[in-house]
């Protein structure tokens, strides 16, 4: 039997709730974690980091794993939503801190002193104050929270479930304007678009969920890669004939399933600054269609 690490304090109930009931259903099928993932297609370390909390299974290997467990999906997938816009509410708040903290270093002034000569103070006066420079730092100080909290106040209801978004793992921040890519990756901005996320080192745990939606029986998803400045459309579990789209602007790619036993397909990427500005749509095999959220 699988000998589980704890899971995270910090984990949100929706998201422990899920990995403690995939858990069990591994426990009581009496599977280890290289048969699971022989199973279900996923990889190994893919199921480790899922049973351990420490990234949100996405929907397909969800019902992978009851499908190897002989659970029943339609019981599952309620876990996963839940869970799924707990993960997002999580990650996104993380990425607007992180945004807030550059913004305000970013934005700063740098604040340089120049001698002032002094003149002789008069015989009855008492010496002065130059109270300017308090008054302009604790000014420069005050637009800098203000800035902070604006940015913060802002993006609060970016992470409602209403959105759809949806952040598997926190993506590594963009590189600085002619800083060096990270090692691995291959692309940025509007060097990816139309390449491959996963040949261009976009994917992964470069990647998060935008945005996502169920059509049918599909997961629909917008992926994003802040480290590549792209995203691209994917759909899970899919079948031969179903077909993902995404468009950003006049740019539009399309993705298929084209070989039976596939069950995951994924357009090129297209170059955005944000997610928001992209959108997926799926067009299935079964007749079903569908868009992520605008």
């Amino acid at each position: 039997m699988p000998r589980w690490r704890d899971l995270p304090d910090e984990l949100d109930p929706r998201v422990e709730e899920l990995a403690r009931r995939l858990r069990r259903l591994v426990d009581h099928a009496g599977l280890g974690v290289a048969t699971l993932a022989d199973r279900t297609g996923y990889g190994v370390a893919a199921w480790e980091r899922y049973l351990d909390g420490r990234l949100l299974a996405p929907k397909g290997a969800v019902i992978a794993l009851a499908e190897a467990t002989g659970a029943d999906p339609a019981a599952l997938i309620p876990l996963w939503e839940s869970a799924e816009r707990a993960w997002s509410r999580a990650e996104l708040r993380d990425d607007a801190a992180s945004e807030a903290v550059r913004l305000s270093r970013a934005r700063t002034p740098t604040i340089t002193h120049h001698p002032v000569p002094e003149r002789p103070p008069a015989a009855s006066a008492p010496p002065q104050r130059r109270p300017g420079t308090v008054v302009f730092l604790a000014g420069a100080v005050g637009v800098v929270g203000v800035a902070v909290g604006a940015f913060l106040l802002t993006h609060a209801d970016a992470d409602s479930p209403a959105n759809g978004r949806t952040v598997a793992a926190s993506p590594s921040p963009s590189p600085a304007p002619g800083a060096p890519l990270p090692p691995g990756v291959l692309c940025f901005g509007a060097g990816c678009t139309g390449r491959d996320a996963e040949k261009a080192g976009c994917g992964g745990e470069s990647a998060a969920t935008a945005r996502s939606v169920t059509v049918g029986a599909v997961l629909l998803e917008v992926r994003y890669s802040r480290t590549c400045g792209a995203a691209w459309g994917r759909i899970t579990p899919a079948v031969a004939g179903d077909e993902v789209r995404v468009t950003a602007g006049a740019i539009r790619y399309a993705g298929r399933v084209t070989a039976a036993g596939e069950t995951v397909a994924y357009t090129p990427m297209v170059a955005v600054r944000n997610p928001a500005e992209s959108r997926a749509c799926a067009v299935l095999a079964s007749g079903h269609e569908g868009c992520t959220p605008q």
